[in-house]
């Protein structure tokens, strides 16, 4: 028969009861407890129950003067009971809230006790300031320098650097004007190369750059020129003004010089041969050769073209004053009005846009920029002969 006071490997005590267990189901104790909720780790006092007797056999656990990581893993190992777990990412504002609730709490009165000292307060104070040489030491350090140079670049803001570009611009106007001066050449020539319209750059073409400084925007009041304007602003959409202008003697010599009178009367058979003959397109010939007609209709009307296109603006140039080419526009409110009063007589290729550019080439409008020499010369043109007169 089986004797139940026989033990086995195989019985285990359950509730004070033998229960008979293989040996696979056997499961170890844990040895290791449960770590704290957070709620529990946020108040660090210790426990009123403290055994004094275990306090004062524990070793010391004061922060040592060598505060160093080897250190505090020492201490930490030696007094487990006195290091509540904590978080590996510990905010440093609970840690100092909760050491300075620490302090405040007053701990029981008994003879012969040991009040421990909680050993995480001085490893977040380390952690904080770091001792002399450490990394937080030389981040401290490199922030500190980082704040006294920007400090030093604002001091500079508006001053120093400003005063000097402004100072060394003066300067230099000063020294080309009296350096044409001596030589006896105007002082607007000197200044040229200096600043012109922002549009005309260092690869600008010689033939665009000299245009801009010699014609463009210089009130015109030759029927001739008007004509010859105008046609290249028809020609120049789809292509730029310095391969037109590299062209321009090409198209006065297709057209006789842009003798309104003599365009007019040229023939199909005429208009074929100029259009073989200089590689020039027949639509644009075509329209050039209308255009001539309808300026003879309106010198009947007017008694000069000049006087019909220079009368939409009073025989006043325009004035836009503008400071950057970014603000001139393609056409204008001006420009349309001129445009629809145009395409009503029969005009062909004078859209606003074509009309536009017509107007900043012969004067109508002075679009250069207001730091531009030639913007100050061609306001003090005459704007009509008519009208001076």
């Amino acid at each position: 028969m089986c004797n139940s006071n026989v033990k086995s490997a195989g019985v285990a005590q359950i509730a004070g009861r033998p229960v008979l267990q293989p040996a696979g189901n056997r499961v170890a104790a844990p040895e290791v407890a449960r770590p704290l909720k957070k709620s529990l780790q946020k108040s660090l006092s210790m426990p009123a129950s403290y055994d004094n007797a275990a306090a004062a056999a524990a070793p010391a656990a004061a922060a040592p003067k060598n505060t160093g990581a080897g250190d505090f893993a020492r201490a930490a190992g030696a007094a487990p009971y006195l290091l509540p777990p904590t978080p590996a990412k510990a905010a440093g504002a609970r840690a100092v809230a909760s050491v300075g609730a620490e302090k405040n709490r007053k701990a029981p009165k008994k003879a012969g006790a040991v009040l421990p000292v909680v050993t995480f307060a001085a490893l977040e104070a380390f952690e904080v300031a770091g001792p002399a040489g450490s990394i937080a030491a030389a981040q401290r350090e490199h922030v500190t320098q980082a704040q006294a140079q920007r400090k030093s670049r604002i001091a500079h803001y508006g001053r120093t650097a400003s005063f000097s570009r402004v100072e060394g611009r003066v300067g230099a106007t000063a020294t080309a004007t009296a350096t044409a001066a001596a030589a006896g050449e105007a002082p607007v020539a000197a200044a040229l190369d200096e600043k012109r319209c922002s549009f005309i750059t260092a690869y600008s073409d010689p033939v665009y750059v000299a245009y801009h400084d010699e014609e463009w925007g210089l009130p015109v009041h030759d029927d001739e020129l008007l004509f010859e304007m105008l046609t290249l602003s028809g020609v120049q959409v789809g292509a730029d003004w310095a391969s037109i202008l590299r062209r321009r003697h090409i198209y006065r010599e297709a057209f006789s010089g842009f003798d309104v009178e003599a365009v007019a009367k040229y023939t199909e058979k005429q208009m074929a041969s100029v259009s073989a003959g200089f590689g020039l397109d027949l639509g644009t010939i075509r329209g050039a050769v209308n255009n001539a007609c309808r300026i003879l209709e309106v010198r009947r009307d007017f008694g000069t073209f000049d006087k019909y296109v220079w009368g939409f603006v009073n025989n006043k140039p325009l004035s836009p004053g503008y400071k950057y080419s970014r603000k001139i526009p393609v056409k204008t409110s001006k420009s349309e009005s001129i445009s629809k009063d145009m395409v009503r007589r029969g005009f062909r290729f004078v859209g606003p846009t074509v009309l536009h550019s017509f107007m900043q080439a012969v004067g109508l409008t002075n679009d250069h920029l207001v730091s531009c020499p030639r913007h100050r010369v061609c306001s003090s043109s005459s704007s009509s002969p008519s009208a001076a007169a």
